[in-house]
Parts: structure tokens; C-alpha cells; sequence
């Protein structure tokens, strides 16, 4: 018995100005997004004050962003906070996806609504609650670093770990009963089909998730900005605080050595998952 498969038809004229048409829209939503992350980088090589101005290729303004201290304390800052609500959001995030995945409880529909909550409400919202918060228990002040970055590191990850909550519960939706199930049947205990099991297909969300939070946290401004103080500067408010007088090609240089470890650490992470996968596979 033969199985005939229908021919595809040739492109005519009208699917040739449809893909046309589609490259293009693609190309301009691509330049309106990375056209001024590329302007920013361009000109922080410009031997200029004035941005509005090139005149010039030159490095000395990444040489005056690394030795700027006080801008090197902000970044410090940021990438501590960074890491640290990072780890804490991916492990509270992965716990809250596998309760909302494993258990049935009364009011789930709440909890999980609730849990939604920070990425739905504003930033701005979040920012005061956490200002009237901190300033209602009294959180202390003058503590040595990096405990004096405490109050931030709690405000960003009371947001972060939804993004991850979100991310994972997603992932565990396609999960397999049959493999924790032959897991059981071979003599694996509860931690075993968790560590086996459980944790090796969540991995690709949780490494998703904890570069949301990573991300988030890292560009943070406006919850920051509220939870912060003379001595807990992070680097988006530093960078806040030069360009209200003007944008010069120092901060365009440290927004570019910002840029270029988010994108570093995206790309190891991308490889590091790529690569687990491929040994799975092989």
C-alpha cells in the first residue's frame, strides 16, 4: 500500500510580497529594539563630552569608569544583591512550584493568584510598600557590608522569585507520573525520585528562572530606589544620579560593561544547559 503526499504548490506572487513584508517588519522591530543599545556602545568610545557629537575613537572613558570608586562600589553592589536574590529566589521560587505542582490544599486557586501578585502590581507600589515596611519593624542601619545590603536583597527578592515560582510551575505542568512511578517501583525513596527525577527535569526552568531574576534584580531601579541608602548604592541609581546633570560617555562605557556581563552570563548559562542536554542525549 503506496501513500501519496499532496504536492506543495510553487509560491505564487502573493506569498513571495507576504514574506517580503514579514522580513521587514522583523528587521524594523529588531533596529527599534537594539538600535540605541547599539548608539549607547558606539558612543562610549567617543573622544567627545557630548554625545550628540563624535569626534573621535578613544578607550579613555572606560579608563576613567574603572577608576571612578564610587561607581565601582555601586556595581559591586548591584552584582552582591544580583547574586545573592538569585540564589535565594531560584531556591523559593523552585519550592513554591513544586508545592503548587505536588500538593492540593485548600484555597490553592488564592495562593496561586497571590503568588502572581508582585509581577503584576507595580513597581512603584512595591517600592513604597517596601519603604513603609522596613521603616515600620525598624530595620537597622549601619551594618557592615554586605549585611547593610540586606534591605534591598529582601525587597528584590520578594518580586524575583515569582518570575522563577511562574517559570518552574510551567516546566512541571509536562511532567511524566510514569517516570517518578518506575522511580518508586525500582526502590527509589521520596529524596531520591526528587534528586533524580524531579530536579533534573526542572533544571532548563530553573535556569530560566534564576536569569530572569538575575536580570531583574541586576536593572533594578525603581523598588531600589526606595529601599536604598547613602551608603547602599546600586549602580542603576548610581548611573541615575550622573545623568540628571548629563549623559556623558563615562556612563555610556559602564552601561556597556553592564551590558556585556548580562549578556556573558546569559550565554554561559545557554551553554552550560545546551551541553547537559547534549550529554542526556548522547
Amino acid at each position: 500500500m503506496s501513500i501519496f503526499r499532496p504536492r506543495r504548490p510553487p509560491p505564487g506572487p502573493l506569498d513571495y510580497t507576504r514574506q517580503t513584508w514579514m522580513r521587514l517588519v522583523l528587521l524594523g522591530t529588531f533596529v527599534f529594539l537594539y538600535a540605541p543599545i547599539a548608539t549607547l556602545v558606539a558612543f562610549s568610545f567617543n573622544d567627545s563630552k557630548r554625545n550628540i557629537v563624535w569626534r573621535g575613537f578613544t578607550t579613555k572613558y572606560y579608563e576613567k569608569a574603572l577608576a571612578n570608586e564610587g561607581l565601582i562600589e555601586a556595581f559591586m553592589n548591584s552584582m552582591t544583591i544580583a547574586v545573592l536574590s538569585t540564589v535565594i529566589s531560584t531556591i523559593l521560587g523552585a519550592l513554591t512550584a513544586y508545592l503548587l505542582w505536588r500538593f492540593k490544599f485548600p484555597l490553592k486557586p488564592v495562593y496561586e493568584g497571590a503568588i502572581t501578585l508582585p509581577i503584576v502590581i507595580p513597581e512603584i507600589c512595591l517600592g513604597v510598600a517596601m519603604l513603609v515596611f522596613f521603616s515600620r519593624i525598624g530595620w537597622p542601619t549601619g551594618l557592615p557590608w554586605p549585611f547593610n545590603l540586606g534591605q534591598i536583597t529582601i525587597a528584590h527578592v520578594s518580586f524575583s522569585f515569582a518570575f522563577v515560582a511562574v517559570v518552574v510551575r510551567a516546566r512541571m505542568a509536562n511532567f511524566n507520573p510514569e517516570l517518578e512511578a518506575a522511580a518508586r517501583d525500582l526502590g527509589a525513596g521520596e529524596w531520591a525520585v526528587v534528586r533524580d527525577i524531579i530536579i533534573p527535569h526542572m533544571r532548563p526552568g530553573l535556569v530560566a528562572g534564576a536569569l530572569l531574576a538575575f536580570t531583574l534584580s541586576l536593572d533594578d531601579f525603581v523598588i531600589t530606589f526606595f529601599t536604598s541608602g547613602p551608603d547602599t548604592v546600586t549602580f542603576p541609581v548610581k548611573v541615575y544620579s550622573m545623568v540628571r546633570f548629563s549623559v556623558t560617555p563615562e556612563v555610556n562605557a559602564a552601561s556597556t560593561v553592564l551590558i556585556v556581563i548580562t549578556v556573558a552570563v546569559t550565554v554561559l548559562a545557554l551553554w552550560i544547559q545546551n551541553r547537559q542536554g547534549a550529554d542526556k542525549s548522547g
